[in-house]
């Protein structure tokens, strides 16, 4: 794995050595951050299921404010950590090592502009996660739900609307916003 793109294009990062972490693929992380554009810059972001880290990472390369890691597995957000120091970041981030179910009460303080969830693709509380990113969000933010592509999600959810789904072999992001 590898950073696609801005300050740090091309810092490799660290993979999980243990099974049942599956990283965002850079193909699809490169799919997310060319559909995402310049919107990055100077946000507020979530990278929630975070697992490696990368997404957070790739965020703050491309100019993010701040990014907020949210991971339950201790090791995890060992990994992340370490991924943070291999590119040299030691400002502009959170860790919240807690559920994610849990973290929303934790980060309460700051809206956030763009939420990345990246949830286990069997995640049976999908519903939860996204009503608690809808309350999280700023007026014009926006949730990128990652899933498995054959899994039926939800067009609308409590607060959010999907507003567009982009496919990339086995896995989809899906967009939602704010209902108007």
């Amino acid at each position: 794995m590898r950073v696609i793109g801005g300050a740090l294009k091309g810092r490799r990062l660290d993979t999980p050595k243990w099974p049942g972490l599956r990283p965002t693929s850079d193909r699809l992380r490169e799919t997310l951050f060319d559909v995402l554009g310049d919107r990055v810059d100077s946000v507020q972001f979530i990278d929630g299921f975070a697992g490696t880290g990368a997404v957070g990472i790739e965020a703050l390369s491309r100019g993010a404010a701040h990014v907020t890691f949210v991971e339950t597995d201790p090791r995890a957000v060992r990994l992340i950590k370490t991924n943070l120091r291999h590119c040299a970041l030691k400002a502009r981030y959170t860790i919240v090592h807690v559920p994610m179910q849990r973290a929303w009460r934790k980060m309460a303080v700051v809206p956030s502009d763009i939420i990345f969830l990246d949830p286990p693709y069997g995640y049976a509380d999908l519903e939860t996660v996204l009503v608690g990113a809808a309350g999280q969000l700023t007026e014009d933010g926006f949730v990128v739900l990652e899933h498995a592509a054959r899994r039926k999600i939800d067009e609308s959810v409590d607060g959010l609307m999907r507003r567009r789904v982009v496919c990339a072999g086995d896995s989809a992001l899906s967009f939602y916003d704010l209902k108007v």
